[in-house]
């Protein structure tokens, strides 16, 4: 008996003792046994009924490693794949998986079966991988999806299908939803546009800026935050700004970081006038001090000195500390290292708080200024042992013997 016989033995006997693992290895080693005589599979009706044995029967992670034997034995299993995903009394998780293996093969054939899944099911994971499956498929779903944008119940489906194929020839189409009246149709497709470098997306996207949906809005700040190419040729900054105030805080926040990723002091003080506004919630004034760091200027650095001196919250002091200890530009790390040996020296209230005493240490050690080590040897006889621990953590960085 030659080895793919004794192979075929074995796998049969694992199938008899439900075996799936074992099943699953000698499936995979028969498939290579083929590949190398470089022949066709041989068996192959028969593997199939094994490997879709597994896959209705494994547990998820034997439907995972079977869904590869799958697609290597080619597109003889889609009949039997196709069957399963239409049998609505078949588990969910089941279903998910095939129509994942589905979008593995690029046939026209799967298209139909997936669309129908879509419409079909009220699961919203089985929904989303059926999305998925057909923008694996690429340009050769794009004529269906594309016809499946014209009708009402399967537009959202198509534009979410189309988001995943990333290829320009989807700008037409999802060009031609950017107005409609469902919101996810209009978020999925700006979002999939914001991904092209092309001179129609800008325009659009300066649009949705204002578009009624928070979601689409929020789409566009922070697509716009990847463009500070166009800074200055668009005036980003100043059309990124208002958002600052948007009624929906998730916009608020992306506004922030957008405006970071701009740079320069124009963004660096809008954001600073959010920050130090009594009616700003503390959500927001915390990606705000994120934001001032990232910014990565002398400008950012003396707004969350101020910021320090005029806010009374401890959640925003401690905020505050840590991030300066993230500071990385070498010109700026006296600087940084400067404001936290103030709080120290001038006894600012924070001090008082052992939570932010120990990040004040931490962040110095970040830091790694030699000028903290006075100060910080003075930490550690502080009569909190977190503090200490942090001091000497932070000794130990700089590199001095004193800890």
């Amino acid at each position: 008996m030659n080895n793919i016989g004794q192979l075929l033995v074995q796998a049969q006997t694992a199938h008899d003792a439900a075996d799936w693992s074992s099943l699953i290895q000698y499936l995979q080693q028969l498939i290579l046994a083929n590949n190398s005589q470089n022949s066709e599979i041989a068996n192959q009706e028969y593997l199939l009924e094994l490997a879709l044995t597994i896959l209705e029967m494994g547990d998820f992670q034997q439907r995972w490693d079977i869904a590869k034997v799958l697609t290597q034995l080619g597109t003889t299993a889609i009949p039997s794949l196709i069957a399963i995903l239409e049998d609505e009394d078949a588990d969910d998780e089941l279903r998910w998986f095939v129509a994942r293996i589905l979008g593995e093969y690029q046939h026209p054939d799967v298209i139909q079966p997936l669309v129908e899944l879509f419409k079909s099911s009220k699961d919203e994971e089985l929904q989303a991988i059926a999305a998925t499956a057909l923008g694996q498929m690429g340009n050769s779903a794009i004529p269906a999806l594309c016809e499946l944008l014209t009708q009402e119940d399967t537009r959202l489906f198509a534009a979410r299908s189309l988001s995943y194929i990333r290829k320009p020839e989807t700008i037409p189409p999802l060009l031609s939803v950017l107005q409609d009246s469902q919101v996810a149709v209009r978020a999925a497709a700006l979002e999939a546009l914001s991904s092209f470098h092309d001179q129609r997306v800008p325009p659009i996207l300066l649009s949705a800026l204002d578009d009624i949906a928070p979601n689409v809005r929020r789409i566009a700040v922070q697509s716009l935050g990847y463009r500070a190419d166009l800074c200055t040729e668009l005036d980003l900054v100043a059309k990124l700004q208002p958002r600052l105030y948007d009624f929906h805080i998730e916009v608020c926040c992306t506004a922030a970081v957008s405006l970071a990723r701009m740079g320069g002091d124009v963004a660096t003080q809008h954001l600073f006038k959010v920050l130090i506004s009594p009616h700003t919630p503390i959500t927001l004034q915390l990606e705000i001090i994120r934001a001032l760091i990232w910014v990565e200027t002398s400008l950012g650095l003396e707004c969350l000195q101020i910021a320090l001196n005029q806010l009374t919250s401890p959640t925003i002091w401690q905020e505050i500390v840590t991030v300066i200890g993230r500071v990385q530009k070498p010109e700026l790390i006296t600087k940084a290292t400067n404001i936290l040996l103030a709080m120290l020296d001038l006894q600012h209230p924070a001090t008082k708080i052992t939570s932010v005493k120990s990040a004040i240490a931490l962040s110095l050690g970040q830091l790694g200024c030699q000028e903290a080590t006075p100060l910080l040897t003075d930490m550690l006889v502080d009569t909190d042992e977190f503090v200490r621990l942090h001091a000497i953590a932070a000794l130990t960085k700089i590199g001095t013997t004193k800890a």
